[in-house]
């Protein structure tokens, strides 16, 4: 049996290709992800989308690999972009196509469109996986727009895993993530995704249903969807430091996230300003924690209501938070301007399940403070009645 060919190290193929002196110019090329949630939420149509952009604006854009999934609103995005003839590689009596990493390198772009960084490629191919090619492109000092689902990364595999009861076989290391010059997030909420689905827009009919039992379960999509947002706000708000660290900025800039809790004196306060820090915590946000009393301030309440308050008061600031202690004759309106006047993204509150009379005959505080807010979200805590 002869011996398998050996393969050329990177560096060969790139002084083979004539690279050494624009990597040695010009440095690695910039990389750019297209991350989503899930399979089906734009990830490859926005990316062909950017590549046609860029080559009106005069760009060398060619597409490396890209998987339609015979979605014929993608196949019709590419175009009259140049496509680099796939590599053909035998495998188990059938003959399997992958990117030709070396004839991109031979034909030189100046960026690539490379679809799906974790797929693993077919053995007997130069590299294990896709995103070795996309490296090797890199050191080539040719730029790369690639796609990549949350799921993927090494370091939320047991997250993941939780979630959706699946091992996901493919991943990427998360240094390959953290090295990229843009991470753009495809978003679509997950009931926009189940429908596209249900159309057989991602998946023809019998996968499709297929998919909805198993890792299209609504809960599945969101966490996941979650995951993904997550992600990409600890890039953007990464990116912001070191900026302002170059550029010297000490100032605070008003660009992240930001939580507000609202508590009483009851112990059940801190079962919400918990989970507000959590929230918190998780978004790299500020958290600050809001009390109502009546006019006259804390001496106003009685005796065990302050104390109560105090107690969760202090553990607000235990927990990092800024605390505020407004005075008003009624609650709503009161709650209203603070939240006005402190400008969250996200309020958090304790709430009392209710009996169905109950909420009958009288909205509840959230209903009322729903009714006056826009633009601010709620998230309700459930807690037992003290």
């Amino acid at each position: 049996m002869p011996d398998e060919p050996k393969r050329p190290k990177p560096e060969e193929l790139l002084t083979r290709y004539g690279f050494a002196m624009r990597r040695e110019e010009h440095g690695r090329g910039r990389l750019r992800v297209f991350l989503g949630a899930a399979p089906g939420v734009g990830k490859t149509y926005a990316m062909l989308l950017e590549g046609k952009r860029l080559k009106a604006e005069g760009l060398d854009v060619v597409v490396g690999f890209v998987e339609t999934h015979g979605r014929a609103e993608t196949e019709a995005q590419i175009g009259d972009l140049e496509v680099v003839p796939r590599l053909q590689i035998p495998y188990r009596g059938v003959v399997v196509e992958e990117m030709d990493t070396e004839a991109v390198l031979r034909r030189k772009p100046e960026m690539v469109l490379v679809d799906e960084l974790a797929h693993t490629n077919a053995p007997g191919s130069p590299r294990e996986k896709r995103w070795q090619d996309v490296e090797l492109l890199r050191a080539a000092s040719i730029d790369v727009i690639t796609t990549l689902n949350i799921q993927h990364l090494e370091s939320l595999q047991d997250v993941v895993a939780g979630i959706t009861g699946i091992q996901v076989r493919e991943t990427i290391p998360d240094r390959f993530l953290d090295d990229a010059a843009e991470v753009q997030l495809i978003d679509l909420p997950t009931p926009a995704l189940l429908e596209r689905l249900a159309q057989g827009k991602v998946y023809p009919s019998a996968r499709a249903q297929q998919a909805l039992g198993n890792f299209f379960r609504e809960g599945n999509l969101t966490a996941l969807r979650e995951l993904a947002l997550r992600r990409t706000a600890a890039g953007v708000d990464e990116r912001l430091e070191s900026y302002m660290r170059e550029q010297g900025i000490e100032d605070v800039w008003p660009a992240a996230e930001r939580i507000l809790a609202l508590i009483d004196h009851r112990a059940s306060a801190g079962t919400v300003l918990r989970r507000a820090w959590r929230l918190a915590s998780a978004l790299r946000s500020e958290l600050v924690a809001v009390s109502v009393v009546p006019p006259g301030g804390m001496d106003a309440l009685p005796l065990d209501r302050r104390t109560g308050l105090e107690r969760n008061l202090r553990l607000a600031e235990d927990l990092g938070a800024t605390t505020r202690v407004v005075e008003g004759d009624q609650i709503l309106p009161t709650l209203v301007d603070v939240v006005r006047a402190e400008n969250p993204t996200l309020v958090v509150l304790g709430h009392t399940p209710e009996g169905p009379w109950r909420r009958i005959v009288r909205k509840s505080l959230v209903d009322r403070l729903l009714h006056r807010l826009d633009n601010v979200d709620i998230q309700l805590v459930e807690v037992k009645e003290d």
